[in-house]
Parts: C-alpha cells; sequence; structure tokens
C-alpha cells in the first residue's frame, strides 16, 4: 500500500494539477512581503510571464505601483532560491483591485484580563438598606480583595 506522501507527489507531477506547485510558490511570495503588503493582496496569479496582482482595497494600489520592481525583484530572487519556484519568470506586473479580502486575516485579541494593577483595597462603606445592593457591593469587596 502506497504511503499519503507517494500519494501526494504522485498528484503533484500529474499535469491536470500544474497549478498546485505554482500555488505553493505564490504562497511563499506573499510571505516574504512586508506585512502591510501582505494585507493588501487578495491573491496573485501568473500568465505569460505577467503577475497580476489583486488588491483587496483600491487604496493600496498607488503604493504597491511604486514598488512594482520590489515585487518583481522578490519573486525573481524566490525562482533562484527555491527549487519548486525556479521556473516563475516574471517580465511585467500588473496590478488591479479586486472584491475579495485579503490572504492574511488579521488576529484578534481577545484577552479580557486587565493589564493593570488595582489600586482600591476594597475598603468602603455600603450606605443602603437594600438587601440585593449590600449582596452586590460585597461581592465587588471580594472580588478586589483577591486581585490584590
Amino acid at each position: 500500500m502506497k504511503s499519503a506522501n507517494s500519494i501526494i507527489s504522485h498528484i503533484l507531477h500529474l499535469p491536470q494539477f500544474k497549478t498546485l506547485k505554482s500555488h505553493y510558490c505564490y504562497q511563499k511570495f506573499i510571505s516574504l512581503l512586508a506585512p502591510r503588503f501582505q494585507k493588501a493582496i487578495a491573491f496573485v496569479y501568473m500568465r505569460q510571464e505577467i503577475l497580476f496582482v489583486a488588491l483587496s482595497h483600491p487604496g493600496f494600489k498607488m503604493e504597491l505601483n511604486y514598488n512594482k520592481d520590489l515585487l518583481k525583484n522578490l519573486l525573481t530572487m524566490l525562482a533562484k532560491q527555491d527549487e519548486k519556484c525556479k521556473n516563475l519568470k516574471v517580465s511585467k506586473v500588473v496590478l488591479f483591485n479586486s472584491k475579495h479580502n485579503s490572504i492574511i486575516k488579521e488576529k484578534s485579541i481577545e484577552d479580557t484580563v486587565p493589564h493593570y494593577e488595582e489600586m482600591s483595597f476594597g475598603e468602603f462603606e455600603i450606605n443602603s438598606e437594600d438587601e440585593d445592593l449590600i449582596e452586590a457591593f460585597e461581592r465587588i469587596r471580594e472580588s478586589i480583595e483577591n486581585q490584590i
């Protein structure tokens, strides 16, 4: 029985899956860019030695327009360094706007733990006759004392 690696290797060498090799190179190319450029790119593809770069927002077009040479040089260097990407040759870079979002997803931070030191010691008077309010203030006092 064949192993998973040999099956995947066989599939990658089939002509109809030739684009999978280039997809690896495109992902590596985008990962080599600065983070602000990574957020700008929705997707990338090549046709006849022309690199087409789809942008996630029209505001990025002007900035990347000035850096076309950077994109071209980076892809050329990647082709020299990585054996899998040696067939990528770029003569021209075309930028266009896309309705798709960026490939790189921003990581949301959901850390709700306070990052400050508690200034209160939980010493306060409870001036109420309502039992529910007194209980609520007592829980607040306990919570403050537990954080110290």
